[in-house]
């Protein structure tokens, strides 16, 4: 779980970005939830099979994190084998303009960075 900075967020005025950020940082969670925006509810194995670079052990703890923060909703079934569907809750929902927001930003730029990578 990535550790607040501040015990407050009033401490400057990009401290609401930074607590944003620490929310769905790293490489894998923003993924996660653009999932579950584009398809709904999802079983593991289909965002397994959805984030095919990531491995079991990081989908799962990236999972976990979402749901501790409150972003994502896990349901199992008692089922055998066992049948874990996961979901965005309400609060993961009002995220969806931030991420479609980072989506159409690299639809629009992502050559531009690339291309300047390459020139370095």
């Amino acid at each position: 779980m990535p550790r607040i900075r501040h015990t407050t967020l009033a401490c400057s005025p990009g401290c609401t970005v930074e607590a944003t950020l620490e929310l769905f940082g790293g490489k894998w969670k923003a993924l996660i939830l653009y999932h579950l925006f584009e398809d709904g509810v999802l079983r593991f194995g289909e965002l397994r099979r959805r984030l095919p670079n990531v491995t079991q052990r990081m989908l799962t703890n990236q999972l976990r994190e979402l749901e501790a923060d409150g972003l994502v909703s896990r349901t199992v079934f008692p089922e055998v084998p066992p049948h874990v569907e996961y979901a965005l809750t309400d609060l993961g929902k009002t995220l969806k303009p931030v991420i479609q927001a980072l989506k159409t930003w690299g639809d629009r730029h992502a050559h531009s960075v690339q291309r300047n990578k390459a020139a370095d």
